[in-house]
């Protein structure tokens, strides 16, 4: 599996998968017309991964702006595929990082965190 890295539009984040460090960066604003097929190559590499029950390190960094009901979504089963990466052994490490007074963006990282069971570092940064 390729290095993937999209830059980041007015409607899709910054998306960066690299297989080789086992980074994921999620970066902006993610409003895309369908989340799913932007999200795809995200979930085929942490599929992939769960299929190799992979034990490495994963670091997760993610930084969004805002983003809509289906992106939501999408950043669930991505944190779901990792919890289960979690499980079966991997080191899955999670930076959530928020702009200071964004109370909302905070709310949802501190959330997925909650629903997934695994623990984030939650990062406030001036704007």
């Amino acid at each position: 599996m390729k290095k993937i890295e999209v830059e980041a539009t007015p409607k899709t984040p910054y998306l960066m998968l690299d297989p080789a460090s086992k980074t994921i960066v999620i970066n902006g604003r993610s409003i895309p017309e369908n989340s799913v097929q932007f999200y795809t190559p995200v979930f085929e590499a942490l599929d992939k991964w769960i299929a190799e029950k992979t034990k490495d390190k994963i670091n997760v960094s993610v930084r969004l702006e805002y983003f809509n009901t289906s992106s939501s979504k999408c950043v669930l089963d991505i944190f779901k595929k990792l919890a289960e990466l979690h499980k079966n052994g991997a080191q899955v490490d999670v930076t959530w990082i928020y702009e200071k007074d964004d109370e909302d963006m905070m709310e949802a990282g501190q959330d997925y965190q909650t629903i997934v069971g695994i623990p984030f570092k939650m990062v406030e940064v001036d704007e």
